[in-house]
């Protein structure tokens, strides 16, 4: 079984990059804007299908967070300079858009 990998810290790292501390030492850092075109919640993605609604092209490349809520100790929430914050963004799919595994 694996164990939990939760997030120690995540920042603004420069203007366009979020950085992630992970609890198991490794560092990531996420493109905002690639973060907003990937965001996960049902205006974004049909619940149904799992199909991307939200067209990359719709979100501008000037799109940056003003906010970072933690939901529990699995997910945070990132409210986005154009009025966007229902993603709930877990650990596991910022770890997984990180490229680690």
């Amino acid at each position: 079984m694996r164990s939990y990998i939760g997030v120690k810290e995540i920042y603004q790292s420069d203007e366009k990059h979020l950085g992630i501390t992970w609890t198991d030492g490794a560092e990531s850092k996420l493109d905002v804007v690639e973060l907003r075109r990937k965001c996960p919640c049902a205006s974004c993605v049909d619940e149904r299908t799992g199909e991307r609604i939200l067209k990359p092209d719709s979100v501008a490349n000037t799109v940056r967070p003003l906010q970072i809520d933690s939901v529990g100790r699995y997910a945070c929430v990132i409210g986005f300079n154009d009025g966007h914050n229902t993603g709930i963004y877990s650990f596991k799919y910022l770890r997984q858009l990180s490229g680690i595994s």
